[in-house]
């Protein structure tokens, strides 16, 4: 299995910041959700045309590589959902450039339950696999919103081509909102999972509470240890939400803990 972080958990550093600290933690990869004040990856200075060579050739040469573009296009919401498949379209684009072979997108903008049009969003996400077809790029559906709850999951799944759609396991949330068992989790979803998202928390006063990792109750062991046993080979990326949450630790401390965590664990499966 592979490692990395996503660049949401470190809003304030620059690209040579967030680079240098995952070659310095010999993670795999980092997983591009904004830089500074950039949340458009197209937009991103090192991910402009010019400049996609150097990057490139920067990722090779450190033995790292850019697993997923995480979009921030959500399919279920009402209204004008123009401007999100735009944008998932865009990072499709970007990631057949890169070489990156997957992209994110979600049915709702927050991770908790709440109303969303899930055929709609079916509708839209079928159109964006095949839009991703011939790209070598998989658009992967995150486990957010009512889709966390993996039965739902596993029915919007049925008829997706597996070459260009999956599903992005964001342990936290069907574990954390609809109470399930990782095995719970996987035995819905198995055939689609291609990517898994790590955080950990507990819940403080009715409210989630975000931890480091191995500090708080989400089973992250168990669910590495079942996904080893079944031939996972994938990422396991870490999506600590600073941006969101500015008050949570700084990335610097979270990041180092995090890779020697995972080496810890990953060392345990040997």
């Amino acid at each position: 299995m592979k490692v990395a972080f996503s660049t949401l958990g470190c809003p304030g550093w620059s690209w040579d910041e967030i680079f240098a600290t995952a070659k310095d933690l010999g993670l795999d990869g980092i997983e591009i959700r904004g830089v500074e004040n950039q949340m458009f990856a197209p937009e991103i200075k090192v991910f402009k045309e010019e400049n996609i060579p150097a990057t490139l050739d920067r990722f090779q040469k450190a033995g790292m590589e850019i697993p997923m573009l995480t979009s921030g296009a959500c399919l279920g919401v009402s209204g004008s959902i123009e401007d999100y498949m735009d944008e998932a379209k865009d990072y499709i684009d970007l990631a057949a450039r890169l070489g990156t072979p997957f992209v994110r997108v979600m049915i709702t903008p927050v991770p908790e339950p709440g109303k969303a049009d899930i055929a709609q969003a079916k509708k839209l996400y079928l159109q964006l696999c095949e839009y991703a077809k011939g790209k070598n790029v998989c658009v992967l559906i995150e486990t957010n919103g009512p889709l966390a709850e993996s039965r739902v999951l596993k029915e919007f799944m049925q008829g997706v081509d597996e070459t260009s759609g999956g599903v992005l396991w964001d342990l936290h949330h069907p574990y954390r909102y609809f109470q399930e068992s990782p095995e719970t989790t996987y035995a819905n979803l198995s055939p689609w999972i291609k990517y898994l998202h790590v955080k950990d928390s507990v819940m403080e006063n009715g409210k989630v509470s975000y931890r480091m990792m191995g500090y708080g109750d989400v089973p992250i062991f168990d669910t590495i240890r079942m996904l080893s046993q079944h031939g996972y080979e994938g990422y396991i990326t870490l999506e600590w939400v600073k941006r969101w949450c500015p008050d949570l630790q700084e990335p610097g401390i979270v990041f180092a803990h995090f890779a020697n965590y995972m080496t810890f664990l990953l060392n345990q499966l040997k």
